[in-house]
């Protein structure tokens, strides 16, 4: 195989959780990387040293083509967005600014500065509720809430602008990704964070007093819903080897599932944090919330057929363990 040229790639949202992560990826694995943020959800501690970081936002066409010369970028992977599902509902507009028209903006001086790779944070949430499970990237796509239609409307885009310039790109749908760098570089650093596990090692160390379990009567073998869990160090590794994909066969762009194609219940979850701790978490049963499907997990075959990504942390109790160990150098950090 010939050698892949690592060109410089341009980060967005590169101070934030699974943003964070690909640029140590990105850098571990020789890549020149350069970071767009405007730090409103990111961390600057997140982004290590000699990464130059750019204070601003994706929607600022001249401090991009600033970037853009300045970098010489070659490629962009872009993270920066809002994540809250129950926000979205209540603030659509927000959604709709920040992960749609701002995605409009970059894929535009993207196209007008000649940028040739474009790699995408998508999400399963694109699938809505699925009928079936698991999850292939031909079922059919209707999300239920403004947060997977920003998603979807920015693989629209790209898939048009693709056809239309010279842009080759690659959306990523993720499952529900979880842990923390292995090296305790960087975590999942937000403040009051919905992620069912990085709740549960918050509570585990008593930073909360307990964990909602939302939902104790679906069609699952206990009762409580069923992710699919991906450790966030192997998503970043999927990044680099997409953009490794996109270099290598510039026209094709592609689509793909990111996650292990296996689900755990919130109940196996909160039973592997008490193992992995040795310390019990007080659970509180609530009911369902609104759209929340009984199961969803990633068919992975098509991203395991397309790149050479071979998972090294496919482990729940690693996972809560990585988790942990952030956690608690968090709490220094603060």
């Amino acid at each position: 195989m010939t050698e892949i040229s690592k060109v410089p790639v341009l980060v967005t949202g590169g101070a934030g959780y699974i943003g964070s992560h690909a640029v140590l990826a990105l850098k571990d694995a020789g890549w020149p990387v350069a970071v767009i943020d405007n730090l409103t959800t990111g961390f600057r501690f997140a982004i290590p040293d000699g990464v130059p970081l750019y204070e601003g936002d994706i929607e600022d066409g001249e401090l991009l083509a600033r970037i853009f010369a300045e970098q010489g970028t070659g490629a962009i992977m872009h993270f920066a967005g809002s994540i809250i599902v129950p926000e979205s509902v209540e603030n659509p507009l927000k959604y709709y600014h920040n992960n749609t028209a701002k995605s409009r903006a970059l894929i535009e001086a993207a196209t007008k500065a000649g940028v040739p790779h474009f790699i995408f944070s998508s999400t399963a949430a694109t699938y809505g509720v699925p009928e079936i499970s698991p999850v292939t990237e031909d079922t059919p796509r209707n999300p239920i809430n403004p947060y997977g239609w920003s998603k979807l409307m920015t693989e629209q885009m790209l898939g048009d602008v693709s056809a239309a310039h010279d842009l080759n790109y690659c959306a990523l749908r993720y499952f529900n990704v979880a842990g923390a760098d292995p090296e305790a570089r960087s975590g999942q650093s937000t403040a009051g964070a919905t992620h069912l596990i990085k709740v549960a090692v918050e509570a585990a160390l008593g930073k909360r007093e307990s964990v909602s379990v939302f939902g104790t009567d679906y069609d699952t073998p206990d009762g409580t819903g069923v992710r699919d869990y991906i450790h966030v160090s192997d998503l970043a590794a999927a990044h680099v080897l997409a953009l490794e994909a996109l270099i290598e066969q510039p026209q094709r762009s592609l689509t793909m599932n990111c996650g292990y194609g296996r689900g755990f219940s919130v109940l196996e979850v909160l039973d592997a944090v008490d193992r992995v701790t040795n310390r019990p978490i007080n659970r509180v049963l609530q009911g369902r919330r609104a759209g929340d499907p009984d199961s969803l997990v990633s068919d992975p075959k098509r991203i395991q057929s397309t790149l050479p990504w071979q998972p090294k942390h496919a482990d729940l109790d690693t996972i809560i363990t990585h988790a942990l160990a952030w956690e608690r150098k968090l709490s220094d950090l603060r």
